[in-house]
């Protein structure tokens, strides 16, 4: 699988704290199957624009987009148009709780 080093490359050039920081988040990104087939990163700035680095869990596309910061985040892969979304933590964990409850 691809890495995801273009955000990794903007940190270090722009010399970034985490003080620099809205949110930071890398995660599994999860396809219709809600299987964990791909990656997504996420840095947003103080400047109030996410940097999204992702490989799609549907097709495998790798890209790159920036684009304003805000809740909830989503990305759009620019090739199957799959939504790839980023859920608070919590949210998540309570949705991964009830479906296990139900197995």
């Amino acid at each position: 699988m691809m890495e995801l080093k273009k955000i990794q490359e903007f940190v270090a050039e722009k010399g970034l704290k985490p003080r620099d920081c809205l949110y930071h988040t890398y995660r599994d990104a999860k396809n219709k199957k809600m299987e964990a087939k791909g990656k997504i990163r996420v840095l947003a700035t103080k400047d109030n624009v996410a940097r999204a680095e992702y490989i799609c869990p549907e097709c495998g596309h790798y890209a790159y987009t920036e684009q304003e910061w805000k809740r909830p985040f989503y990305v759009k892969c620019e090739k199957c148009g799959f939504r790839i979304g980023i859920p608070k933590m919590r949210q998540e964990f309570k949705k991964e709780q009830k479906a296990e409850k139900k197995k």
